[in-house]
């Protein structure tokens, strides 16, 4: 038996999720809780193999009970069941550690397949936010993975460039202060602007502080 907690403000909604996830499709619902502010006693006690949160809740919401759930030493996996599917609760839910977000008014058999899939370690995004999942996969993680890349072709020396050029320290200066000379930072500077792609100073500086390279006030 699948071992759940169901999380939901209201006792209807409660009622009718047990009723999917019953014993004939190999679950048991070991707790329930009416807010958020109760789900980490519940889990302590019930040991249970998935969370099913609801996100809107009186005193604590299911964003902020996700991440306090995380917080423990051996967090159960979390799936989000919600009527709600803008944007800024997707993106709240993945931040605060969800394994899956199912929409309140899916099927009993994607509920089930979404549930059986988080509580063995997988993760499940309703039909209906899977197009932007994938779309913020590929423009931020694909395009942050890429943008890694081109500072991992950097040498040690050419970072070191960079970081005075963000700095604001000129050439010359960037020369005495490494010990090379003016020539030889022109053509580290010059470096670095085919490997990030970039097409002047100003867009390196901003690049460097963009990917943690030097930080705002950093002497």
């Amino acid at each position: 038996m699948i071992r759940v907690v169901l999380v939901d403000d209201q006792a209807i909604v409660r009622a009718g999720v047990a009723r999917i996830l019953g014993p004939d499709d190999g679950f048991e619902v070991v707790a329930e809780c009416a807010d958020g502010d109760e789900v980490v006693k519940a889990v302590e006690a019930a040991r249970p193999d998935v969370v099913l949160m609801d996100i809107r809740m009186p005193r604590v919401d299911g964003l902020e009970a996700t991440r306090r759930l995380n917080e423990l030493d051996e967090p159960p996996p979390v799936l989000v069941l919600t009527t709600f599917d803008e944007d800024e609760v997707l993106w709240g839910a993945i931040e605060a550690g969800a394994a899956g977000f199912v929409l309140k008014d899916a099927s009993a058999a994607d509920l089930i397949a979404a549930a059986t899939s988080v509580s063995s370690g997988g993760a499940w995004f309703d039909k209906a936010v899977t197009p932007r999942v994938l779309a913020a996969y590929r423009t931020t993680v694909v395009r942050g993975e890429r943008e890694r890349q081109r500072i991992d072709q950097l040498t040690e020396r050419e970072t070191e460039v960079l970081r005075s050029m963000a700095r604001g320290a000129t050439n010359a200066e960037i020369a005495a202060a490494l010990h090379l000379s003016e020539a030889t930072v022109k053509t580290h500077v010059g470096n670095i602007f085919t490997k990030l792609d970039v097409r002047d100073r100003a867009a390196a500086i901003v690049f460097a502080f963009d990917h943690g390279l030097v930080a705002a006030g950093e002497d």
